[in-house]
């Protein structure tokens, strides 16, 4: 699917939410405001979503426009790696979510896996940093970046939390239907990869 037409809403939304960031002149801010809603039209020609509901997904955002966050736990037991079935869509994905501001990556993980799947984890390595736009996930209006960090269990036990239903282990062979708004089959067989070979380096993009 091409998705250049994505690509460029989101430049455009990004330049002009930077420029009504910065600038003080009253003409410059008028033009920035009209690549906004540009932006927001050409969003809104090729997606069911709704004109007003584009709006307020990108007026509000404020300041200089950066990708956002995820973070996703990597978590292996006997062979198989921990996933979590999403109460949004009933598909599976590693335990996570955006990194909340005020916590460190190693502590959003952490935290995202205890509420997700009832375990308690220690950080161990980061295993990949990668541009959400590099790999096959739906299009989205935003850029997002993914942490995927190794953890071990020191705790807790199975339970379900309020954004997910049901937690589980799955071999590498054994996938189930994924999630892939959160996580690809690539990226999963990746961090199987860490599991045969712990030297493996960090993988980036």
């Amino acid at each position: 699917m091409n998705t250049q037409w994505l690509d460029w809403a989101k430049r455009i939304q990004a330049l002009s939410q930077s420029g009504l960031a910065f600038s003080k002149d009253i003409y410059d801010i008028e033009r920035y405001e009209e690549l906004r809603q540009i932006s927001v039209e050409i969003m809104a020609e090729h997606t069911d979503l709704e004109i007003h509901k584009i709006e307020d997904l990108f007026t509000n955002e404020t300041g200089y426009q950066t990708p956002k966050v995820d973070v996703r736990g990597v978590v292996f037991k006997d062979g198989q790696i921990l996933m979590v079935k999403e109460s949004i869509d009933d598909k599976w994905a590693l335990p996570g979510g955006f990194c909340d501001i005020g916590l460190s990556p190693s502590e959003n993980v952490v935290k995202e896996i205890q509420e997700e799947s009832g375990y308690d984890v220690m950080p161990v390595k980061l295993l990949a940093l990668l541009d959400k736009n590099k790999h096959p996930h739906p299009p989205e209006p935003y850029h997002y970046y993914k942490i995927f960090i190794l953890c071990e269990i020191i705790g807790g036990e199975p339970a379900a939390g309020s954004e997910t239903n049901q937690v589980e282990f799955f071999s590498e062979h054994n996938l189930p239907s994924l999630s892939i708004n959160r996580n690809t089959e690539s990226q999963i067989k990746t961090m199987f990869e860490f599991l045969k070979d712990p030297k493996k380096e960090t993988v980036i993009d």
